[in-house]
């Protein structure tokens, strides 16, 4: 059973596909498929535990069970009895479809689709089992399933809370940004861990933290547990065991960094501390109160990275020129700086006093938002340069 090669689905932001196929790919594991706002690949049981852990950019991991057709209740109905779920979910196994999401299908009611799944689902595993009754006493197996033009595709949620949720923010300030997403938008840009990074809008300390977590090789799933390690009969323990240490063995929270996050809010700043120490990275970012109209740094070359108000409250709206012009000022003040910023604020070129190199629409949620990336010179190549980015 362990030997077994799965069809792993992990899901994205729409626009990141092309940043987790890469960090797919840099764990060793072949692609099968890019689709929109998702990356499937091959991997065994053992790739199940290593993608949980390891991956920045996901939310989740699922174990594809099966793909059919099924334009009415009846064909969905048997395609979902046709999967060998007793392969899948043991005997006393809990099993439910928890999110069923349809685009341009004539299925498109959750409820119906959810409800329809159970009951095939059950009736497998009453004839695989030989059983009147099937317990459902023992570990959660929740399925997602995704209806996509009448294809209906349904994942085994080997994660459960989603991926984003990395263990370390308690805290969070006003619209944080996902810590998939903020680790996604720092791998499009060049940043190394041996360059300068600066947020002057930090909150509750995400991207700082996410680079500081990826200059030190500290997995994102280090600090948390998955769905997936209850199913003793699907994933042995002994995986998630070897991948754990795997992740510790890579850890170098000695490195040095100089990453820092601004924000004029000092309670704000007290969390994005306590979220930096929660991920064991305090100690590798400076934290400080500071209003963008006081950003400044010595030194050339380094990475604006930021998430700044976007003025989804009205009362907020008319702050914002004020702001983007502040913010647009001190970066034509920083000598030879790169700065990408993520915003639905629609002036931020005018106040930044010139055009962006790079625009890439992101949806945050259900927010359509954009990533300016504005350009700095590359820093000369210093002799025997490799950086320390892994």
């Amino acid at each position: 059973m362990a030997n077994r090669i799965f069809e792993l689905m992990a899901p994205c932001h729409f626009g990141m596909e092309s940043v987790l196929k890469r960090e797919i790919l840099d764990l060793g594991y072949e692609i099968s498929q890019v689709e929109d706002g998702r990356v499937t690949f091959w991997g065994d049981a053992e790739a199940v535990c290593r993608a949980n852990i390891f991956l920045r950019t996901t939310e989740r991991i699922l174990i594809k069970a099966g793909s059919f057709r099924a334009a009415t209740f009846e064909e969905l109905f048997q395609g979902t009895k046709a999967i060998p779920w007793e392969n899948y979910i043991p005997l006393d196994g809990r099993f439910w479809v928890k999110k069923a999401g349809s685009v341009k299908s004539k299925l498109f009611s959750p409820t119906d689709v959810q409800s329809v799944m159970k009951k095939a689902m059950v009736e497998r595993l009453k004839y695989a089992y030989g059983r009147d009754v099937i317990p459902e006493t023992g570990s959660s197996y929740p399925l997602r399933v995704f209806l996509y033009k009448d294809q209906v595709t349904v994942g085994l949620d080997t994660t459960g809370d989603s991926l984003h949720k990395r263990g370390y923010r308690k805290l969070t300030a006003r619209a944080p940004i996902e810590e998939t997403l903020a680790a996604a938008l720092i791998m499009l840009t060049p940043w190394k861990g041996d360059r300068i990074l600066v947020d002057p809008f930090c909150g509750s300390g995400t991207f700082p933290i996410e680079a500081a977590m990826m200059a030190a090789h500290i997995a994102p799933g280090m600090n948390r547990s998955f769905l997936a390690e209850d199913w003793k009969e699907l994933i042995p323990r002994k995986f998630w065991y070897s991948a754990m240490d795997e992740a510790a063995e890579l850890v170098e929270d000695t490195v040095s960094v100089d990453i820092q996050g601004y924000d004029a809010d000092g309670d704000v700043i007290r969390s994005a501390r306590a979220n930096a120490e929660a991920a064991g990275v305090g100690h590798l970012i400076h934290f400080q109160q500071r209003p963008v109209a006081e950003l400044s740094h010595p030194k050339k070359y380094g990475f604006l990275i930021t998430n700044p108000p976007y003025g989804e409250r009205l009362e907020d709206k008319e702050s914002l020129p004020a702001l983007y012009a502040q913010l647009g000022v001190r970066y034509r003040m920083l000598d030879a700086w790169s700065a990408y910023i993520i915003t639905s604020y629609e002036d931020v070129e005018k106040y930044m006093g010139r055009k962006a190199d790079k625009n890439r629409k992101i949806y945050n949620g259900m927010l359509k938002t954009y990533y300016y990336q504005f350009l700095g010179p590359k820093p000369p190549r210093r002799s025997g340069d490799h950086g320390n980015g892994r």
